[in-house]
Order: C-alpha cells, then structure tokens, then sequence
C-alpha cells in the first residue's frame, strides 16, 4: 500500500475514541415511549388495589369528570378513585418528575454521571427539618406542618452549603461536592437526637418518613408540591443550551458566553426547589434521580435539550411503577417506596461505578 493509500485510509477511518453516533430518532422513540408507558400505567394503578376497580370503569369515570362522555362507577369505586388513588397517582408523577429532573440538572452542573439531588444535603436537610417537627410535636400549619418543616430544611440546607463553599466569588465544584458530604454527616447526627429524644409514636412516624411513600397522599398534599414543583419542570429547560456549552468545561463556556457562576447559583436553586418539594410529601426516596438521567443518557446521549424534560418523565413513570410495585407485591401490606427504588436502584449504582472506572483505567 502506497503512502497516499495509507493516509486516505486512516482519513476514511473514524478516530478511535469517537462515540457511535445515534439515530436522530431515538430521542422521539423514547419520548413517545415514556408517554405510552405513562398512559397504560395511569389506569391500571388507578384499577388495582384492594378495592379493584376495572380499566374500563376507570375511563368511564375520567370521561364523566371532564364532560366527555362515560358514566360514574359506583359510589364507592368514585369515592376510592377520587379520594385515595388519583391523588396517590398525581403525587406519584410530580415527585417522579421533579426527582428525575433534578437529577439531570445535578449531573449536568457537576459534570458527574454519578451525581444525585442528595449529594448538596437536598434530601438530608428536608430530613432534619421533617424529624424536627414530628418529634418536637410542633403543629402550627396543621397537616402542612411537617412538608412546610421540610421544605424549608431542604432548601437551607443549600444555601448554607453553597455559601461555605463560595470562596473568592466563586464556586469549585468538588468543594461543593465535599461541603455537601460533610453537611449530609452533620444532619445525619441532628436526626439521630431527634430520634433519640423523640418518644416512640414519634420514632414510628419518623422511621415512616424516612422510608419514604406516598400512602398519605391526598389533594392538599397535591397542592401544597405543585406550585413548586411545575415551576422547577418549566425553569429546567430553559437551561438545556448553557448545559450543553458547559459539558464542554468551564473555560470553554465562559469563551462562548456562559456566565458558568451565575449558572450554577440559579440551577442548584431550582435543583433544591425540585428535590426539597418533593422529599417534603413523600420522604427520602433515592435512586430516582440517579438512574433515570443516566440510562436516558446512555440510550439518546449528552444532549441536554432531550435529557431534561425527558428525566422529568421517565422520572414519573419509573416512581408510580414503583409505587404501584410497592402496594401491590406484599398485599395487604405495604413496601416502603424508599426501600423499593434502593433495592433496584443500589445494585444499578455499584455496576455504574464500576463501569466507570473501567472506561476510565481506575481513579488513581
């Protein structure tokens, strides 16, 4: 082979490290095929229960409700659909959406596959304020007592680990990572006081919490996560663009225009907007936001403009399959949601962690 031959060859050839490319499609196929898979679980948790109530009534009765068509099941099929598993399922999607987002948006600020809305003490925060209310016996808001608690746990928590970690006006990523680690020891001990002064219906109502689930679901508890919730889904990707430019790094962002510390400031913000209005109606429920982003990563790529709003609805259908799961496979009792999603979700980190490290030929 000639030397022409040999350098038309290796130009012809792809680089050695290039990703396989991915059909432009496949974004659209796994949209369409969350939303199918959205449709077709919707009904059948609303079906399945104690009280059984066929597909067919389900659809009759949403029909009705909306003016179109159907007819009302039963009274109390109607009263079991509207007042216990409607609620139950709407929660089930807001906080899906909210914990799959938020961890997109984690991933994407950290520049690490492995990060989760946990990681800047999120979930760890809206614990101690949920288990400072249950065991303080404080009541002040009623029913929206403990959420509130949480809620405001949760998101001072972030702020307190973002202005440590703040030095020089500006914020490096692995002190903020071990900021978060070192917050999430110190909120663990503040729980564990809690637990420890707190009598025992108490540490039942907190072990409960921790847990996580969704069996107390009720509209109010839907109300009281919306207005948080849909803000963070609708702020989400509006960043997708700055995303993208800031996975190429930090230099190269700012060279094309990316404000990268405003970007992290605003983001970790609606990161903690999602994660602590989920966690404060549902308890710790981890892995969701771990999982989610990373398989949609690895089927349709980086991109940020599909990975966003596409977490935030794989985020929904994998959390009310779980929770369909989890009050179904123990009938007539019930899984903690929190110890179903770690026990699929937990197995599924430590192959990722491996799986990371080979690519990377170790850490060291």
């Amino acid at each position: 082979m000639t030397v022409l031959e040999k350098r038309a060859a290796e130009e012809a050839a792809p680089p050695p490290d290039t990703p396989p490319r991915r059909p432009r499609g496949t974004a659209w196929l796994l949209t369409a095929g969350m939303v199918l898979a959205l449709l077709v679980l919707v009904p059948v948790a609303a079906g399945i229960g104690a009280y059984p109530v066929p597909v067919g009534d389900v659809l009759g009765s949403v029909s009705h409700k909306i003016g179109l068509g159907g007819a009302e099941s039963d009274r109390v099929a109607e009263s079991v659909l509207w007042n216990v598993r409607f609620p139950r399922i709407v929660l089930a999607l807001l906080v899906g959406a909210s914990l799959g987002c938020a961890g997109a948006l984690m991933q994407g600020v950290f520049g690490n596959p492995l990060a989760e809305p946990g990681t800047i003490g999120v979930s760890s925060g809206a614990a101690v304020g949920a288990v400072a209310g249950i065991s303080l016996g404080l009541n002040f808001l009623g029913n929206w007592t403990v959420p509130a608690l949480a809620f405001a746990g949760g998101l001072g928590t972030v702020l307190l680990v973002y202005a440590m970690s703040r030095s020089g006006g500006r914020t490096e990523v692995v002190t903020l990572i071990l900021t978060g680690i070192a917050v999430n020891a110190f909120t663990g001990a503040l729980i564990g006081l809690f637990i420890f002064f707190a009598d025992t219906a108490a540490v039942n109502q907190i072990t409960f919490w921790q847990l996580g689930s969704l069996a107390q679901a009720t509209w109010p508890k839907v109300l009281a996560v919306l207005p948080c919730a849909a803000a963070g889904l609708v702020l989400a990707p509006l960043y997708a663009r700055r995303l993208d430019l800031l996975s190429l790094g930090e230099r190269p962002a700012r060279h094309l225009g990316v404000d990268v510390e405003r970007l992290r400031i605003v983001l970790v913000l609606v990161i903690a907007l999602l994660t602590a209005a989920a966690v404060s109606v549902s308890g710790i429920i981890g892995f969701v936001g771990l999982v989610v982003p990373h398989l949609l990563r690895m089927a349709a790529g980086p991109g940020h403009r599909f990975l966003v709003p596409g977490s935030a609805l794989g985020g929904a259908a994998v959390l009310l399959a779980a929770d369909l799961a989890a009050r179904t496979l123990a009938a007539p009792a019930e899984l903690p949601l929190g110890v179903l999603t770690a026990l699929v979700g937990s197995p599924f980190f430590f192959w990722l962690l491996r799986r990371t490290r080979r690519r990377q030929g170790g850490w060291a």
